[in-house]
């Protein structure tokens, strides 16, 4: 039995924390919101009166938080009081840069660490589906894949320390670029005459068919499960998505690459998230580009 230290305990964290407990370990955690401790005490988790107190005589310790800052902040605190041996794996969205400086704080005090965010939303979440994106040692993967196969499907070594981020965020410069032109299709056919249906019939099974047209369709009716079947509530709030485009575009200036699309994608997700749209899904653009004018 591994017991595992679980710091953040939000919409992702506290699943994913429960999933942990119902596959037989012991898992102490602890979050700032005495709200979301309650739910995770209530799922089976212990919690711990602070980080530090958490990560005491544990094998593994994972981290699920909102930003680079954070987690900087968070590893220096708890990697120090960490026993010998025990792996450390953030599973945070945050930019490259912060992931290797948390190495660098674990390989400091002589523990294995993986920086493995997560793909498959707050579904994902509580269904233990989600997709990890690993990078560190082949040590740490070795490590913790025992554990995040608990709570995901797909467990992928992506290399070296940060390389998981970087697989991140450039997956989801992916995703927001391509449910943008999804929506913009379903707005020229609404204008065209032509039913969602159709268009999804013919997309669906033709050179223009993605995940976000299969799996997430941004209109109602073709994809029972999307959220455009349910007012747009997340899933993946846009506020995520803007999140993640900003970090890729980051770490795009910062490595000297050129990504127009993922910048105007950027640039489209602010908007929306500026009309006051932060909490709906990211598929629910679809709402802004109805009534957007051209530049």
């Amino acid at each position: 039995m591994t017991r595992i230290a679980f710091i953040g305990l939000g919409n992702m964290g506290g699943p994913m924390a429960a999933n942990l407990v119902k596959a037989g370990h012991v898992v102490r955690g602890f979050d700032l919101v005495p709200a979301l401790r309650d739910e995770a005490r209530a799922a089976g988790v212990e919690i711990a009166a602070s980080g530090s107190e958490t990560v005491k005589d544990v094998d593994a310790i994972v981290t699920m938080l909102p930003a680079g800052k954070h987690v900087r902040a968070v590893w220096a605190e708890i990697v120090p009081r960490a026993k010998a041996g025990a792996v450390v794996i953030d599973s945070s969205t945050i930019d490259v840069e912060s992931a290797r400086a948390a190495h660098a704080v674990a390989a400091e005090h002589g523990l294995k660490s993986l920086d493995a965010p997560v793909s498959g939303g707050t579904g994902g979440a509580r269904a233990g589906t989600l997709t990890f994106m690993c990078g560190g040692s082949g040590e740490a993967f070795a490590a913790a894949k025992p554990i995040l196969e608990k709570m995901g499907k797909r467990i992928v070594h992506c290399g070296g320390d940060g390389a998981g981020q970087a697989a991140k965020i450039c997956n989801n410069m992916i995703l927001g670029a391509t449910m943008i032109v999804t929506c913009e299709a379903f707005v020229l056919a609404e204008k065209l005459g032509l039913s969602h249906q159709a268009l999804f019939d013919v997309a669906s099974t033709s050179s223009g068919q993605s995940w976000s047209l299969t799996t997430y369709c941004p209109v109602p009716g073709p994809v029972p499960g999307s959220p455009a079947n349910n007012s747009y509530k997340p899933g993946f709030a846009a506020a995520l998505m803007l999140k993640d485009l900003k970090l890729a575009q980051e770490a795009a200036q910062s490595a000297g690459a050129e990504t127009p699309i993922g910048a105007h994608a950027a640039e489209l997700y602010e908007k929306y998230n500026e009309a006051g749209n932060e909490g709906a899904d990211f598929s629910g653009i679809i709402q802004y580009l109805r009534t957007a004018k051209s530049n």
